[in-house]
């Protein structure tokens, strides 16, 4: 799908002088160099491929910018224009476009956005078995611990949810999986797998999609990315209180910053989770920092 959305020029540089398979991200502002983030770190684009030199790096323009979202609608901005009003677009195989721009507000409400200046592209990648050393910490004699993964943003959260959920098909774990995938970030299409028995509700805010899911579909686990707003926590809540699992995880560099975040104070209090896995950037993406239990008392690593 990449080669559908970048301009040729970039592409094939891309292709023929860089592992796109070691590309997380590729940013692209408006009159700056394009800068690739690989593992922990960060490089520009040139035309010979990655380069430390500014001198060398390509440089983006908004035109170009703006050409690659009209590529990643499949050429209809309108059709989009949901997700663009929350900041992003996700493409058929999961990449993601986190977009910057002008937000158009009315009555309150965000209308749209226009005048694009910068795209991050996130690529997602199938780490095969990057879960597994923390998978038995995750099961319980009754099933899946409710679960939380804590990670900074790019730092294999996403991935690690996705292996987990494929690790228990090929285990032959059969529980009734439901994956939510807000952002269309979980699931990989054609090019990824999402095991047996799992099921999937896509681009659908968490509030509806637990509350339409436990009601249509039954799940014994719901899977879910990046818990933030008060509904989500009331989603998880409902979730909980209706005998289902959960799997999910939430934006942060630590334990200590975590407990500190807002809305999540009545999950910590009741012990809504069982377990928490913090993941870290220090030796790449998905480095497993340490697993807790209920009481942030550490028990493995």
């Amino acid at each position: 799908m990449l080669e559908k959305i970048l301009p040729n020029e970039i592409f094939d540089i891309l292709k023929n002088r860089v592992n796109i398979k070691s590309i997380n991200e590729i940013r692209l502002r408006a009159d700056k160099p394009i800068v690739l983030a690989i593992g922990s770190q960060r490089i520009f684009l040139g035309e010979r491929g990655v380069t430390g030199n500014l001198k060398e790096a390509l440089i983006s323009s908004k035109t170009m910018i703006e050409d690659i979202i009209f590529r990643a609608s499949e050429c209809s901005i309108y059709s989009v224009n949901e997700q663009l009003k929350r900041g992003y677009l996700v493409t058929k195989g999961g990449i993601r476009l986190g977009i910057g721009g002008d937000i158009v507000e009315e009555a309150g409400k965000v209308k749209t956005m226009t005048n694009f200046s910068s795209i991050n592209i996130r690529l997602p990648h199938e780490v095969k078995n990057c879960s597994l050393s923390a998978f038995n910490f995750l099961l319980s004699e009754k099933g899946i611990y409710n679960t939380l993964i804590i990670s900074p943003p790019g730092a294999g959260k996403t991935t690690f949810l996705r292996d987990f959920v494929c690790q228990l098909s090929e285990r032959n774990f059969a529980y009734n999986v439901l994956l939510l995938d807000e952002r269309g970030e979980l699931d990989l299409g054609e090019n990824g797998n999402i095991g047996n028995f799992a099921d999937k509700i896509s681009f659908a805010r968490k509030s509806i999609g637990f509350e339409n899911g436990i009601r249509a579909l039954s799940p014994n686990l719901i899977v879910t990315d990046e818990l933030g707003q008060k509904e989500d926590i009331d989603a998880v809540i409902y979730a909980v209180n209706s005998g289902v699992s959960i799997l999910a995880s939430v934006h942060s560099d630590s334990i200590e910053s975590f407990v500190k975040k807002p809305h999540f104070e009545e999950i910590i209090k009741n012990k809504i989770f069982k377990r928490y896995v913090l993941l870290s950037m220090r030796n790449g993406p998905g480095t497993l920092e340490g697993i807790y239990n209920e009481n942030f008392a550490r028990i493995h690593l």
